[in-house]
């Protein structure tokens, strides 16, 4: 898929990030906790600020087990 003006996926994908994916980046880096988390659980905000929060984490693979879990 191409992206626009050129972008490379990661630009593209900093780029449509919404205020609160910012907002849960900037609770992590001021040493906040995820139920520090001011949007209702369930709703897309919520689920936009914990984006934003866990970005540093590495993504975990649900698709397919690590060796040894089962």
């Amino acid at each position: 898929m191409a992206l626009p003006n050129g972008e490379t996926t990661q630009e593209f994908e900093m780029a449509t990030q919404s205020a609160q994916w910012d907002e849960g980046k900037a609770a992590k880096r001021s040493g906040a906790t995820d139920s520090d988390n001011p949007y209702e659980a369930g709703s897309q905000q919520s689920a936009d600020w914990l984006s934003g929060f866990t970005f540093d984490e590495p993504e975990q693979n649900v698709d397919r087990p690590e060796p040894g879990e089962g």
